[in-house]
């Protein structure tokens, strides 16, 4: 989706054709024009987010265009915390943008837009730089550039590496050319950008003669790049595998399993792209291991615990010069505790109690009251804990073995392994052992 101050040059351009009729006719002297009979066109490519292998190439098939078309310049709309792309590519990419036979232009935009790291280190070979009113640059970390491009930004290299500075102070510094607050401004600041006066309503006023082109990644390119920002590839990664170990504990019909394993395959797409730490992406796939102990048994215990804090450390250090936000990080936390304290618990069981699945098995088990079953209690049957009640009100004592004779839902009928007689509901001896 183009930007709203992209569209403040569309409008501009819109309100230069609407002009041209209500200039007067009969006595307004004919429109002054600039520059010569094809104005041509400027391109205008939106850059936001890392940049990535996706948005590398982008960049650079948007040059070759530019170039095949003949454009007056190509304008980056920079929107970047950073690259993720290896050195090397980043210097290829830098010296394409600086041997383009397309002049290249960078405007850091809207209000509020950034150009760290790598990308500022692009910015630097583009020629003019427009910096929007609340943007920044800088950050740039040490040159990863050819020497023959020179220095980040001439002589201001050392102050932009380790800070930022505004709109304002480029301009001072002579690092921005001018200034502009909106993308339509900074394309009355390039050369070969050609307008005409005209008036309007009794007022002398610009239109361009100059066209704009904007574009944006395919859908295809949106994907991968979006998969590749780092909250979005480390929740796939959570999310597949909670749906796989969902899939394999409730004999579902694979619908999770596939979800899952999708979710996988993006999520190992962009962890292939982002920096991060091998052992950390290990600790969080292990964690869910840990999980899957005690949801064999329907009570979380000590791996349940011993899963938590393996996820934790692992989500803490997942990635290796980039950072989560909270509100990532908090999604992430209360998904897990809610999953494996109570929602896996209760979906095991839920699922082997119906029907289809059945646990007609369990009626004649043995099993041991975890406190007194008087006449309702708790009772450990195969080392996961049931709801219990006891046949004909019989009261159970902690620690007696008891044995099952019926199943209600999720509730077990149970009576003293000793001494006990037996009824019509007692179908132990036609049951095998499981």
């Amino acid at each position: 989706m183009r930007r709203l101050t992209s569209g403040v040059l569309l409008a501009l351009l819109a309100l230069g054709l609407l002009a041209g009729p209500a200039v007067g006719q009969d006595d307004a002297d004919p429109p002054s024009s600039s520059g010569s009979d094809d104005p041509g066109f400027i391109s205008v490519i939106e850059v936001s987010g890392l940049i990535d292998p996706v948005v590398a190439e982008f960049i650079r098939t948007s040059i070759d265009e530019a170039e095949q078309d003949e454009a007056r310049y190509l304008v980056i709309n920079l929107n970047s915390p950073g690259a993720v792309i290896d050195d090397d590519e980043l210097a290829d990419l830098a010296r394409r943008i600086h041997d383009a036979d397309v002049p290249v232009a960078v405007w850091i935009g809207p209000s509020g837009s950034q150009a760290l790291g790598g990308a500022a280190q692009l910015a630097s070979v583009a020629d003019p730089i427009g910096i929007s009113v609340g943007s920044r640059i800088g950050d740039t970390g040490e040159s990863v550039l050819p020497d023959e491009l020179g220095p980040l930004f001439g002589e201001h290299e050392r102050l932009l590496d380790g800070t930022t500075i505004g709109a304002e102070r480029a301009e001072e510094l002579g690092i921005a050319t001018g200034p502009a607050p909106t993308l339509g401004e900074l394309a009355l600041l390039l050369p070969g950008f050609e307008t005409q006066q005209v008036v309007q309503d009794g007022e002398p006023a610009l239109e361009p003669r100059t066209g704009v082109r904007f574009s944006e990644l395919d859908l295809t390119g949106q994907l991968f790049h979006t998969v590749a920002s780092p909250p979005v590839a480390y929740l796939l990664l959570a999310i597949g595998l909670a749906l796989i170990v969902f899939e394999l504990f409730t004999a579902g019909i694979g619908i999770a399993g596939i979800v899952g394993a999708g979710s996988l395959v993006l999520a190992c797409y962009g962890l292939w792209v982002l920096p991060v730490r091998p052992w950390a992406v290990a600790l969080v796939i292990l964690s869910f291991l840990a999980f899957s102990v005690d949801v064999q048994t329907g009570i979380p215990r000590v791996w349940t615990g011993i899963g938590f804090v393996m996820f934790a450390v692992g989500t803490l250090w997942f990635y290796d010069g980039l950072s989560l936000s909270w509100v990532t990080l908090g999604a992430a936390f209360v998904g897990i505790v809610l999953t494996y304290i109570s929602g896996m618990p209760a979906m095991v069981r839920t699922r082997f109690s119906t029907p289809t699945i059945g646990r007609e098995w369990m009626v004649g088990e043995p099993g041991l009251a975890r406190g007194p079953v008087d006449p309702d209690g708790v009772v450990v049957v195969r080392g996961a804990p049931w709801r219990a009640r006891t046949n004909r009100a019989t009261p159970i004592a902690d620690g007696e073995r008891v044995r099952v004779v019926s199943l209600e839902g999720l509730l077990l009928e149970v009576e003293p392994e000793e001494g006990a007689a037996r009824d019509h509901r007692d179908r132990s001896h036609t049951v095998p052992d499981a």
